[in-house]
């Protein structure tokens, strides 16, 4: 790609830009190395990482490789078979440690967290957890290894700490010794030259024993090592010396570790690097709020709502397209309008997304793929090549139309400017018609009127304007495709205090011509806005008359969802109340039968039938509205017969017609297993469909498959007291039969037969029981009881 071009379009304030976003010394190195290409299956791949890494940092944050070192040096070293220092080995521990960062970081809970491109990378990557566990073992800091490094290590630094204790303890005795009190300069302790020493005064040189290592500027204090300590500080000497060596030997131990783990370490240093090349590219995508553009190779460039990356402020977004109806666009307008910005816009979006950067623009804007970009932008006047403003664009253009092909985008700033106007124009019309009659891809500022006549007049020849507003006099940096411009030389001349008088001179020397062409300029701008105007006003219709439709589906929506809430609230509430009182009958129906057995008096079993009678009648106002609600019901005259379905309301039930009374206006209604005596004032005639007949049968096959599962053909009671026996011999039978089993054993035992009369007396007068026997020979005899089940 032309770098004078890249160079005139600040690409390379984008790379700087995206080398900010990177995080390592080598990611920063691969983004200011990115460079535009060629090819739409690379750019596709590129636009696609990109994309990638935007999504990954949306869902979850920066990318996690902070703190990372650049370890090409010393992995280069250790190829060689050379020994690493203790801060390389700690930089390659803390490269391993951000390694498992980053796979964790590639992590995702569900496929919509699944990034093919990027996953590719993350998926060669291997951690060394052994080598990254024993360098924080063996390393405290970049001055240190820790004690344990080594046996040998802990050893010498052990005894290196009882030699200087013993050392202190023989010094201590020295500065606190009466008889060196007078000698002494100070009672401390101090190290020269490694050595532990103590002050003494000049004076008593040679009255104190030891080796002198130091004195003090002044030469009044002398530091000597007292000769009861050298021993020991010899010893330090060469356990200092142990110490050094035993070290060489670990950081050697472990730089073999990390040659065993040379060509992981650089494969996950590349990929590293490579991967923070990614991530910045798609932080910078964020903070741009760029989104990726389409491309094609037909030439098509169409950019919406276009905002330069390099403009601080307010930016207005612009549209700009090219290629399919025309293949030429001419910007006209006032000075500082925005002309060059939109050139320079145009241009460098396409060297940023053939790079595989997004570009600060709508979705779904699309940019073709071009060999070269060619630009003459800017003043190219030169002092020291003797270079006029004319001359210095003129040799750029030159050397522009020598290297254009077909497949090439040529930007041209204020075409045959320089130089005498009616010369320019017609030398800037010849190299349009020329870059035109190739079919080459070009936009072009100028202020020419000729040059917009050429492209009213020129098939694929557009024209655009940089609007400017007259009633502010100032430019709204938005263009206008499809409409010239006007320079709008009078009125900005006006705003910056030129004389009204001259103002007025200089519209009377323009001619009749000229003055015709620029009112249809305006005449063309002021239907452009207005037609702009009308078309706002019909999308802004259209965009409410969306919301309120998508405002009234939701609210239906959410009606129908608190409807349905609601019903199944209601049927939830309604199982829950007919479950306890099912818990509750059972539980009074079983005492009213061991009243009964027990012969107790008729005033607590008619207690106990008062009560069932009350809870069912409770349990009846509970549920008849919502039973009512999905009830078809009839009131009763007359016509019932035996088998009618019918729903009694003191009950808040349906039932099963047993029998008729016509004469006493009464019924027997079978509920379950229970028979209750009503009258026809209490009764309606349920009309409800026969589904719901189906769905109770269906309701009762279900609750036997679920008790069958459960319910064993035999009863052991052996070893049961009488009244705990019958309790669950009542509880068994009526799982018995809800199971649908049609004989049941019973198992007793024949002992003293008082257990065995106490079940057969109760199961005499059961309701589910048909019949019972003793077992025959084979079945247990008199030791168990057969009931047959109805």
């Amino acid at each position: 790609m032309n770098e004078k071009a890249m160079k005139i379009l600040e690409y390379n304030k984008i790379i700087d830009l995206l080398a900010s976003k990177a995080i390592s010394p080598m990611g920063k190195n691969l983004c200011r190395g990115l460079l535009p290409v060629v090819s739409l299956q690379e750019i596709t791949a590129a636009q696609k990482e990109t994309a990638e890494a935007y999504s990954m940092l949306m869902r979850k944050g920066s990318f996690p490789i902070g703190g990372i070192k650049d370890i090409s040096v010393p992995l280069k070293r250790v190829e060689m078979s050379g020994a690493l220092n203790i801060e390389e080995l700690l930089n390659i521990g803390e490269f391993l440690y951000v390694v498992k960062k980053a796979l964790n970081f590639s992590k995702y809970d569900n496929q919509d967290d699944y990034f093919e491109l990027v996953e590719k990378y993350f998926s060669s990557l291997q951690a060394v957890p052994q080598l990254e566990k024993e360098i924080s073992r063996c390393i405290v800091n970049e001055n240190e290894l820790a004690d344990d490094a080594s046996n040998a290590l802990y050893e010498i630094r052990k005894n290196i700490k009882i030699s200087n204790s013993r050392i202190r303890e023989q010094l201590n005795s020295v500065i606190h010794s009466a008889n060196y009190k007078n000698m002494l300069q100070d009672t401390v302790i101090t190290i020269r030259s490694g050595r532990y020493c103590v002050p003494i005064k000049q004076e008593y040189r040679n009255s104190f024993q030891g080796m002198v290592h130091d004195q003090s500027s002044t030469g009044a204090t002398l530091f000597v090592e007292p000769i009861s300590v050298v021993n020991l500080n010899n010893k330090i000497k060469e356990l200092s010396a142990k110490e050094q060596d035993e070290i060489n030997k670990i950081l050697s131990r472990l730089s073999d570790l990390v040659f065993e783990s040379l060509d992981v370490l650089k494969n996950d240093f590349e990929l590293l690097a490579y991967l923070d090349f990614v991530f910045a590219k798609g932080q910078l995508a964020i903070d741009l709020k760029a989104s990726e553009p389409k491309f094609n190779t037909e030439g098509y460039i169409n950019i919406k709502k276009a905002r330069h990356p390099l403009l601080s402020g307010t930016v207005v977004p612009i549209d700009i397209y090219l290629g399919k109806s025309f293949t030429m666009l001419l910007i006209t307008g006032p000075n500082t309008g925005g002309k060059t910005v939109s050139l320079k816009t145009l241009g460098l979006f396409t060297l940023m997304g053939q790079s595989g950067l997004h570009i600060p623009a709508f979705d779904n804007s699309e940019l073709n793929v071009f060999d070269e970009v060619f630009a003459d932008i800017g003043d190219e006047q030169s002092i020291e090549q003797s270079l006029s403003t004319f001359s210095g664009h003129m040799t750029n253009i030159v050397n522009i139309l020598k290297e254009v092909n077909y497949n090439s985008l040529v930007l041209l700033d204020e075409l045959g400017a320089g130089t005498d106007p009616v010369e320019g124009a017609a030398l800037a019309m010849s190299i349009l018609q020329y870059l035109h009659a190739r079919k080459i891809r070009c936009a072009v500022t100028t202020h020419y009127s000729e040059l917009k006549v050429y492209a009213l007049s020129t098939e694929a020849v557009e024209n655009a304007a940089c609007e400017f507003d007259v009633d502010t006099l100032r430019p709204t940096y938005r263009l206008l495709i499809g409409v010239p411009g006007k320079s709008n030389a009078f009125a900005i001349s006006k705003r910056l205090g030129l004389d009204d008088m001259i103002i007025e001179n200089a519209k009377q020397l323009l001619t009749s011509e000229n003055v015709k062409f620029e009112d249809l300029i305006t005449e063309l701008e002021i239907s452009k806005k207005t037609v702009e105007i009308e078309m706002g006003k019909a999308e802004s219709y259209r965009r409410e008359s969306e919301r309120l439709k998508k405002d009234l589906e939701s609210q239906k929506e959410k009606l129908q969802e608190q409807r349905q809430k609601q019903i199944f609230e209601a049927k939830e509430a309604a199982h829950r109340i007919l479950y306890e009182a099912k818990e509750e009958a059972d539980k009074i129906i079983r005492n009213m039968q061991k009243l009964e057995r027990e012969k107790n008096s008729f005033k607590e079993l008619d207690a106990e039938r008062n009560k069932l009678k009350d809870k069912m009648s409770s349990v009846s106002e509970e549920v008849s509205k919502g039973q009512k609600s999905n009830l078809s019901l009839k009131r009763i005259t007359s016509g019932l017969k035996m088998g009618d379905r019918v729903y009694v309301h003191s009950f808040g039930q349906n039932g099963q017609v047993v029998s008729v009374d016509n004469t006493k206006r009464e019924s027997m209604v079978s509920f379950g297993n229970m028979k209750v005596k009503v009258s026809f004032d209490d009764l309606s005639i349920d009309e409800t469909k026969a589904t719901d007949d189906k769905k109770y049968n269906n309701l009762v096959t279900s609750v036997k498959k679920g008790k069958s599962q459960f319910i064993k053909p035999e009863l052991d009671l052996r070893g049961k007291m009488v009244d705990e026996a019958l309790e669950i011999v009542d509880k068994y039978l009526d799982d018995a039969f809800l199971a649908g089993l049609s004989q049941v054993i019973i198992i007793h035992g024949k002992g003293t037969g008082a257990l065995r009369s106490a079940v057969q007396s109760f199961v005499k007068a059961h309701v589910h029981v048909k019949s019972f026997r003793l077992g025959a020979f084979g079945e247990g005899e008199s030791g168990v009881t057969v009931c047959e089940l109805k």
